[in-house]
Parts: C-alpha cells; structure tokens; sequence
C-alpha cells in the first residue's frame, strides 16, 4: 500500500512537471511569435530571466569583448568579469575604455581599435592572437545616410561585418578546442537576406536595411565558423529591444514609442553571458539564440536563400578583406 501510494506521488509529481514545462515552452513560443511580447522587458520578465542569472564560474578564461565602452558590451563585460574572467575591452576612445576597465571586477586590459578601418582590426588581431578564449563580436553600427570609411568601404558593412570577419579569423587561428564565439545580431535580421551583388549598398541605401543585411550576414557566419572549426563553439544570438545609446540616437523614433518596455542592457546582455559561459550551449554548435533559447532563423519568405550563400559570402568578403592585408584567411 505503501508503496503504491509513494508511486502515485512521484506519477504526480511526474505529471506536474511535464505540465509546467509545457505551459513554459507554450509561453515561450507565443511570446516569441507576438515580437512585442518576446523582444521587450515583457517577454524577458515573463521567462523567468530575471531570477536565474548565470552563475557558472569561468575564473581564467580571457574574454575580449568588441564595442566594449557602454550599452550590450559593457553590461557583458561587467557580467562576464563577475563570473571571473579576465576582460579584454576593445573600443574607440581610450578615455571610455579606462572608464569601463574601472567597472571590472577581475583582470582586465584595454585595446584601443575602431573596427570600421581594416588596418587597425588587423593590428587588433595581432595584438590579441593567442591570447583569447571566448571573443564576443558586440561592435555594431547603424547610419541613416551612407558614408564611407577611409579605405573607401561602406561605414556599416566595414563595422558590421568585415571587420569582425577578419578579426574573428585571426583569432579563431589560435584559439583552442572549447573556446568560444557569440555574435551579436539583431531581431532586424529577420526582416532581409543577403544580397551579394550589393553588400555595400550602392545601389540604393536606407540605414535600417544596410544594418539588417549585416545582422543577417553574421549569424550566418556565426554558423560557417561552427562548421569550418567544431572543435570551438559559435554561436548568434539577438539581444532583444534594450535601451541603449546605439538605438537612442540611430532610431529616435522607435526609441520614443518602446522606450516604457525597452530592455535594460543587462537584460539584453543576459544571453551573451549564456552562451559565452554556461555549459548547455556547448552541446549544439552554429544555433541562432534569443533569452537563452535557439531560435528558427528565419520568419517569412523574405529571408530565404539559395543553400550557396553561406560559401558564396564567405569567398566574397575574403576577396574583399584580401585586398587589405596580404594575411591569407582560409
């Protein structure tokens, strides 16, 4: 009887398990789907996120961090450092760099590089080979009108993309079996493909296509490094709507209409500091993340493309970045 009556508890128990993980995966997916819901405070609030931080400990590990001086990059930085690991800071102004090194908790060091300029990423990645255990590509850029860069390239796709193209290969030379890659993309993703005969928008320009097209692109990268080197794990991952300088001042108007539910940085950074630290992303590799769940990486038809582009972007930012270094990337 006894026994009868311990076995019908743990069915029970059994059973309301299984039901709360089906109304969490159920709130997930309806949260996820409505965008508001899901890309807002709301939705982070909603998951539960907000009472599970990352606790995992990775004491040693060297973390550089583009874009390091405020917004995501900081708030991740500041995380990351908490957890134990040694800060490589990677930003534009020294003054905002030594400022955030303040912010550390743990060893931390500061790189002084814009990544819109091809020469100074390379100098980058000298500077840092073999020195890097988790690279998170943070750095991002919007402009509502089309500038160039001094070596001639589109402003977004140099910052964006190619940069953070080239220093990723660099750097993923040397690191080892284990070591880490998040990039961070964008919601915004969603909205475009890729169109290579016009990665640098000369075509025509709107600010807020040029960055998706970059955002798309990186989390397909994000996948071509999983594949090219498996034994390192790379994953994308899309922040949410969070309220920060980039968005303040590159979408005032979105900025104005959200900002009662936009995310805090830490909130939007919560991810990164998943998937750069806890052990559960380590068993897939290549996934698009989103409030610490893979995500599908495309929406709608307006996305899709050819199952070429992954290698026929690759070959074509390496002709493109060739043309800066004489460093082979293979």
């Amino acid at each position: 009887s006894l026994r009868l009556r311990n076995s019908e508890d743990m069915g029970t128990i059994y059973c309301r398990q299984m039901f709360s993980d089906n109304m969490r995966s159920l709130l997930d997916r309806t949260l996820d789907t409505s965008v508001v819901g899901g890309f807002s405070s709301l939705g982070f609030k909603a998951r539960g996120l907000a009472t599970r931080p990352v606790t995992t400990r990775i004491d040693g590990k060297r973390v550089a961090i583009t874009g390091a001086t405020g917004g995501l990059g900081l708030a991740a930085a500041r995380g990351l450092s908490e957890l134990g690991a040694e800060t490589l800071l990677i930003g534009r102004n020294p003054e905002k760099l030594e400022e955030a090194a303040s912010l550390m908790t743990g060893p931390t060091s500061v790189h002084v590089a814009d990544l819109s300029s091809m020469a100074q990423v390379t100098r980058l990645a000298a500077e840092l080979a073999g020195s890097v255990d988790i690279l998170v590509n943070n750095v991002g850029v919007l402009f509502p009108e089309r500038q160039l860069t001094r070596e001639g390239l589109e402003a977004t796709f140099a910052t964006n993309l190619l940069g953070q193209f080239i220093l990723t290969n660099r750097l993923l030379e040397d690191m080892g079996p284990g070591s880490r890659i998040v990039t961070v993309s964008s919601g915004g993703m969603y909205t475009t493909g890729v169109d290579l005969d016009d990665l640098q928008s000369e075509k025509s320009y709107r600010g807020s296509l040029a960055y998706a097209q970059t955002k798309r692109a990186q989390v397909i990268l994000a996948t071509e490094w999983a594949r090219r080197r498996n034994d390192v794990i790379s994953h994308s991952m899309h922040p949410g709507w969070a309220d920060t300088n980039g968005v303040r001042h590159s979408l005032p108007s979105f900025h104005r209409m959200t900002k009662p539910i936009l995310r805090t940085p830490e909130q939007g950074a919560d991810t990164i500091i998943y998937l750069a630290a806890d052990p559960a992303p380590a068993a897939d590799n290549g996934l698009f993340w989103h409030d610490r769940r893979p995500r599908p990486v495309h929406r709608s038809r307006a996305s899709r493309q050819e199952a070429s582009l992954p290698t026929d972007l690759w070959e074509a930012l390496t002709e493109i970045a060739d043309n800066f270094s004489t460093q082979e990337i293979s």
